[in-house]
């Protein structure tokens, strides 16, 4: 493996990893926003999204001209979509509230802060380190520098 193929696992980490916290930034943000769109004429509350990452998978030929070339396999990841959270919305009994129906329920957004700051704290932790893997090469790559100029 070239070591400096690690910058790049470590850059495309962070970035999907930043992405990340963006979109649980996003979540916590509309835990309460109940007209987050419109469809059909009625109001849509706010529905929690979730970034899908998955591994860079280069083509065949990539690969082998990579270790032709003396270069790794490892092309680290990336954001394939960022979906729509499928679980039900929260039905709260709050007749003043101007959107609820008529039994007096408003469907509040199906984001959980307890589960956000996890997925938070989760996302930081990864990103953390990544960044400690990016220094520990750099540091590598400095000490080569020195050993060869002595």
């Amino acid at each position: 493996m070239n070591i400096s193929n690690s910058f790049g696992i470590s850059s495309s980490a962070l970035t999907a990893q930043r992405l990340r916290m963006d979109v649980i930034s996003s979540n916590i943000a509309n835990a309460e926003t109940t007209r987050a769109s419109i469809s059909n004429g009625e109001v849509v509350p706010y529905k929690r999204k979730v970034v899908v990452l998955e591994p860079n998978k280069p083509s065949f030929s990539t690969i082998l001209q990579n270790q032709i070339r003396g270069g790794g396999a490892g092309e680290g990841v990336r954001v394939t979509e960022i979906r729509e959270d499928q679980s039900p919305l929260k039905p709260v009994y709050d007749p003043t509230h101007p959107d609820a129906n008529a039994e007096g329920y408003v469907f509040m957004p199906n984001v959980d802060i307890a589960k956000e700051m996890v997925d938070m704290i989760s996302a930081s932790r990864s990103y953390e380190a990544n960044v400690t893997a990016l220094n520990a090469t750099k540091a590598m790559i400095t000490k080569a520098l020195e050993i060869g100029r002595a």
